[in-house]
Parts: structure tokens; C-alpha cells; sequence
């Protein structure tokens, strides 16, 4: 189904590292035209001339998904490079996971805010040109700590079942209203990306580090499942996709 793929034009951010750049890379090598976004510019221009280097399509723009304007402007972007926008991509997000007595409340702050208000900016920097050509894919990064909650990641798991809420309901409102937007939300398990580096709790940080040393997959993994989504006939689509190895205990 890659000739479903190939021209389609794909917003992915958090693209400068782990699942973001790994889909980009295999998105781009089956055709379609990716645009970076994420905060360190210098990683994006690497990833952007690897995909040209190979024969693809890329640009990339310094984003913070926490300033609704900078979701508007690549959006822009987007559309006065390649004249359209079929898919975004939301896969910026953090994971300082900690006890709630350690009381990391500016960690709390950062989650809520690149966790959630960086879903709801990207949704709404594309809902009106997904909402007036009546297509648009939107595919969101939530986790399988979305589905369940666990000793260590209260906010976090709490911002991911927010992801998981705001994608089913923005899926029913948009089949109601008729404006054809498709969702697809993926929960990731053991990711071997930088994920790890954002949690600064020593106890926290080390029993991670334990769990995803024996489950972690690559996210290679993911970047599979983001094509399979994107390469579905536009009047079909599956909006959920839980993915980690075969012997994961949750």
C-alpha cells in the first residue's frame, strides 16, 4: 500500500530524534514529502539531508510545540512548499517520570505542557485546512501508559491518557461534522530513544533503565506502524495501535 503513501505531505513532530526520525526516514524512502519540526534545528538539517541524500523529499523549521504560533508556521510551511498537508505526525513529548512525593513540579509543568498543550496546538494549527479540504490524517504519540497506570508515572501516564481521550473524541467529532478527519493513536511500550535522558529521579531513572534494558525495542518498530497507518486507503482507517515486544509483562 506504499503507492498510498507516496506524495502525501507528512508534519512529524519531536522529528529530530528516536521515533520522529525514524519514520520520517522511512516515510520519505516510500515517497512522501516530510516536514521536520523540533527544537534542535542542527539535528533536523542532519535528518533533512540524509532523506535528500537518499533520494527523498525534506525540510524541517525550528518548532516548539509549546507556542501555538510556531505549530501555525510550519503548517505553513507545509503548504507554500508543497502547495498541501495530508498528515501531522504529533510525536513530541517527554517522560521525567517520578514519585508525586519527590513533588518535581516544574517536571510536572514541562509534561503538561509538550504532552498535552502540544497535541492540542498541533490540532489546532491543521483543523482548519484539514476541516475545509475534508481530509487530514491526524496520528498521535501516546503510550502504553495511557492505557495503564503505574508507581512513578502519575503526570505522565495522566497526560497520556489525555492523548488517548482527545484523540477518540476529536475521531467521533469529526465522522459527525462530515469533515473526513482520520486519528490514529499509537501507545509505544519500551522505546529505546532518548526518552530516558529527560528523567532526572536517580530511583526513577534506574528502574527504567532495568525495564527497558530487557523489553526496550527499537523504534524502527514504530515507524512501521505510522507507515501501515498512513498507507491506508483514505476511506479506511484503524485508530488504535498498542506495539511492544512479544514477552512484555503490562
Amino acid at each position: 500500500m506504499s503507492d498510498n503513501i507516496k506524495g502525501k505531505v507528512v508534519i512529524i513532530t519531536g522529528a529530530s530524534s528516536g521515533i520522529g526520525e525514524a519514520t520520517a526516514k522511512l516515510l520519505a524512502s516510500k515517497g512522501a514529502k516530510i516536514v521536520l519540526g523540533a527544537r534542535r534545528t542542527e539535528k533536523l538539517e542532519t535528518i533533512a539531508n540524509e532523506i535528500k541524500a537518499a533520494g527523498g523529499e525534506a525540510i524541517y523549521q525550528a518548532l516548539d510545540v509549546t507556542v501555538p504560533a510556531e505549530n501555525e508556521a510550519i503548517v505553513k510551511l507545509a503548504k507554500d512548499t508543497y502547495g498541501k498537508l495530508d498528515v501531522i505526525f504529533l510525536n513530541a513529548g517527554l517522560m521525567p517520570s517520578s514519585p508525586i512525593s519527590a513533588l518535581k513540579t516544574n517536571e510536572w509543568e514541562q509534561m503538561v505542557d509538550v504532552n498535552v498543550k502540544g497535541v492540542l496546538n498541533g490540532v489546532a494549527a491543521v483543523m482548519p485546512t484539514f476541516a475545509e479540504q475534508k481530509s487530514g490524517h491526524v496520528i498521535a504519540t501516546s503510550s502504553v501508559a495511557g492505557l495503564k497506570a503505574y508507581p512513578g508515572g502519575a503526570v505522565y501516564c495522566g497526560t497520556k491518557w489525555f492523548v488517548r481521550s482527545f484523540m477518540e473524541v476529536l475521531r467521533m467529532e469529526s465522522a459527525m461534522e462530515g469533515t473526513n478527519i482520520r486519528t490514529a493513536t499509537i501507545y509505544p511500550a519500551a522505546i529505546n530513544t532518548e526518552l530516558l535522558n529527560t528523567i532526572s529521579d536517580k530511583g526513577s531513572s534506574e528502574a527504567f533503565q532495568a525495564l527497558y534494558d530487557q523489553y526496550g525495542i527499537s523504534a524502527d518498530r514504530i515507524a512501521a506502524v505510522v507507515e501501515f497507518a498512513v498507507s491506508l486507503p483514505e476511506d479506511t482507517t484503524v485508530n488504535e495501535f498498542t506495539v511492544g515486544p512479544a514477552n512484555q509483562p503490562w
